[in-house]
């Protein structure tokens, strides 16, 4: 019998074109073009007696989401490390971040010299589990960091509490849920500072980009100078061609800041967020009824979330399906199908060959520490086992109709009934 599976070289399931990502909003190539003439082109720039678009995109983000302050920054890693240090984190403090994240989630931690701890996740939401959080905490401990991972928020009201019991600040990396509501909050606005990041595969992007946002105001002063040098915004504007930072000599920094053309990317694409995620949560609905008559499990979401980003789009494979193939195997199939990239989800961080301390000096502080953020110490099962039985879609998937929602079905059932084309 010939090969039934793309991947073996049968026929696909399709072969039209998916929805590029991303996609310039209408008023991004004129605001582009102002920058250009605009002879500003970053945050250190002489003032040109007219707002930056820096400005405007922390003023516009910041009442999108209903926080009283927002930092705009380089990127989602720069706003975490921004965050951690502004929460007074630094060298041989311990942080608890989720065991399943992209890899900015440790590395931040050990940006700042600090030691990431791991905690499991709950297996249906695939965000940090509240309960290995608190068991997690130590004398050491000195924040929490809590990722809403992929397309769920994690569990808030019960991350909120375990922080409140002891005293910690709690960090929300929102990278990957701009827009996202729990309990008529947007997330970001949960915790004691949120992050973002709109690198460019993120549902808001400029290419490179994030922020961090807070309602506390000398939170929001520290970011700003960690973020500039040192340098901060004045009360009021300075004339025409002038330096717009003043070097106050309250706290050193780092130069961190959001370049005018990022800024002036994300003030237009901003405009159109929430369009879109309305556009993938249609479609994500639609996925979630057919491939759930397949037998898999669609990620969940916490109890009070009113609105969920679809980031990346992740379900499980049905239960004993396809036990003895590697998932990459199973999803290199469903790709193939498709013409459109289909991927386990992250490797769990204390086995992800992206966090690997050893590999830079910088890290070679003492024995002790080395040894304090060697990761295979750590014993996640439910992290292991989403590894071995995920699959995730990035949210490009999600532009597009209903045949295609039933595209990515078809793909999935062919796996599924012809797995032993996969080998063991």
């Amino acid at each position: 019998m010939p090969p039934q599976l793309a991947v073996n070289r049968g026929t696909p399931v399709r072969t039209r074109q998916w929805p590029l990502w991303p996609r310039p909003a209408k008023g991004a190539a004129e605001a582009l073009n102002q920058v250009l003439a605009s002879a500003r082109w970053s945050l250190s720039g002489p003032y040109r007696g007219v707002e930056s678009f820096e400005r405007r995109f922390a003023r516009d983000f910041a009442g999108y989401l209903g926080s009283a302050h927002c930092v705009p920054a380089a990127s989602g890693t720069a706003s975490l490390m921004l965050a951690l240090e502004a929460c007074g984190v630094g060298a041989g403090d311990e942080v608890i971040v989720p065991g399943l994240s992209w890899v900015a989630s440790a590395s931040t931690v050990l940006g700042v010299n600090a030691v990431p701890v791991f905690a499991d996740i709950d297996p249906d939401t695939w965000c940090v589990d509240p309960a290995a959080v608190e068991a997690a905490i130590t004398p050491a401990t000195r924040a929490i960091v809590v990722v809403h991972l992929y397309a769920a928020v994690a569990d808030m009201d019960a991350l909120r509490a375990v922080a409140d019991r002891h005293g910690l600040p709690l960090i929300e990396d929102c990278a990957q849920a701009h827009g996202a509501v729990y309990r008529g909050r947007k997330v970001g606005t949960l915790g004691t500072l949120g992050t973002f990041s709109m690198q460019h595969s993120k549902v808001l992007t400029s290419g490179e980009g994030g922020a961090v946002v807070t309602d506390d105001a000398g939170l929001a002063r520290r970011v700003e100078h960690l973020r500039a040098d040192g340098r901060c915004y004045p009360d009021t504007a300075p004339r025409p061609g002038a330096m717009e930072l003043v070097e106050t000599g309250e706290l050193m920094g780092n130069n961190r800041c959001l370049s005018e053309f990022h800024a002036a990317v994300l003030v237009e694409q901003l405009k159109e967020l929430d369009e879109l995620n309305a556009r993938r949560a249609r479609n994500a609905a639609v996925l979630d009824g057919l491939l759930s008559d397949l037998g898999c499990t669609p990620q969940r979401t916490s109890e009070g979330t009113d609105s969920r980003t679809y980031y990346v789009y992740g379900a499980l494979l049905p239960e004993g399906a396809l036990t003895t193939v590697d998932i990459a195997r199973v999803t290199e199939a469903i790709s193939a199908e498709l013409g459109f990239s289909v991927l386990p989800p992250y490797r769990p961080l204390p086995v992800n060959r992206l966090y690997d301390p050893s590999s830079r000096r910088r890290y070679a502080i003492s024995e002790e520490y080395e040894k304090r953020v060697d990761a295979s110490r750590f014993q996640l099962p439910a992290c292991d086992r989403l590894a071995r039985r995920g699959f995730t879609l990035h949210h490009a998937a999600l532009l597009g109709d209903e045949e295609d929602m039933r595209d990515i079905a078809t793909a999935v059932r062919k796996v599924l009934e012809h797995g032993a084309e996969l080998g063991a």
